[in-house]
C-alpha cells in the first residue's frame, strides 16, 4: 500500500492508526485528515519522536498494510 491509497481509505484506516499510535485521539486524526505531514506532526507531539522518526514510523507502518 502506499501513502495516495491510505489516503483515499482514511476513514477506514483510521482504527489501523489508531492500533499503532494509540496516544492519538480521534480530533488529532480528524485533523490529520489522511495529510501525511499532520500525522508525522501529530506523532511527534504525542510521543516526542522527531521529524526523522515520525516520517520513519509512517513508512513503516505503510510497508506493513
Amino acid at each position: 500500500m502506499n501513502w495516495d491509497q491510505l489516503e483515499g481509505n482514511w476513514k477506514q484506516m483510521t482504527g489501523k492508526v489508531k492500533e499503532k499510535w494509540g496516544d492519538l485521539t480521534d480530533d488529532d486524526l480528524d485533523q490529520a485528515a489522511g495529510n501525511r505531514e499532520q500525522l508525522e506532526g501529530k506523532i511527534q507531539e504525542r510521543y516526542g519522536k522527531t521529524k526523522e522518526e515520525a516520517k520513519k514510523e509512517v513508512d513503516e507502518f505503510i510497508q506493513h498494510l
